[in-house]
């Protein structure tokens, strides 16, 4: 999971560890770390916020897409601008969750993926 907010971390690790999932979280990374830390941690899914530093979840998603082209990816945002949503689905991405993000709408979105 990556997400810049403290409080979303907080949140979506609570929603998914209750679901019985292991979880992993960054605060934010650099578009020059994604590869390596896909890597390293060999995630099942990503999730992810769209609005970050250093990296937002667009390039996030473009990045992991070159690297692991199967990986699932979930984006989670609060923006509702079709120019955006459209680049997240041009990535293939699984979901695009709106913020505030319900419990069940994040399990239910995974439920396929895992």
């Amino acid at each position: 999971m990556v997400d810049d907010s403290k409080l979303m971390r907080h949140i979506l690790r609570h929603f998914l560890e209750g679901a019985g999932h292991e979880v992993r979280e960054w605060a934010e990374v650099a578009a020059s770390e994604v590869q390596a830390r896909l890597e390293a941690e060999a995630p099942d899914v990503l999730v992810t916020d769209y609005q970050m530093p250093g990296c937002n979840g667009l390039t996030l998603a473009r990045l992991a897409r070159k690297s692991r082209p199967a990986l699932p990816i979930v984006v989670v945002t609060a923006l509702r601008d079709p120019a955006v949503l459209e680049a997240f689905r041009k990535q293939e991405v699984s979901a695009i969750l709106p913020k505030p993000l319900r419990e069940e709408d994040l399990l239910e979105a995974l439920r396929p993926l895992l």
